[in-house]
């Protein structure tokens, strides 16, 4: 009961009340939707990079990396947004729209 007050009373101050749990559900729900969620922060950099049009090389420069590693976060982006090698389409343009339709 002394919770319920305790909102009340905020709420007649003015204040928004949203509850916890519907917080927690909206965030997962926010996960869910994303298809980069499954992404780590250095595959979704690698990503960013694609989406300006660096090649592998060019990607490897600004990271400092060798390209080699680049290949390998670039083929786990691939997998982690479930795009398939197909002799139809280009996965490493499908996979940048995925990152453009998320902006």
């Amino acid at each position: 009961m002394g919770a319920f007050v305790d909102t009340l009373e905020r709420v007649m101050k003015g204040a928004s009340v949203i509850d916890p749990s519907l917080v927690q559900e909206l965030l997962r729900a926010q996960h869910k939707d994303d298809p980069l969620a499954a992404l780590s922060a250095r595959e979704r950099e690698v990503l960013a990079l694609m989406a300006e049009g660096r090649s592998n090389a060019g990607i490897a420069r600004v990271l400092w990396v060798t390209e080699g590693t680049v290949e390998k976060h670039v083929q786990h982006i691939l997998t982690k947004l479930q795009l398939p090698d197909s002799g139809d389409d280009h996965r490493r343009v499908l996979a940048v729209v995925t990152f453009l339709e998320t902006r």
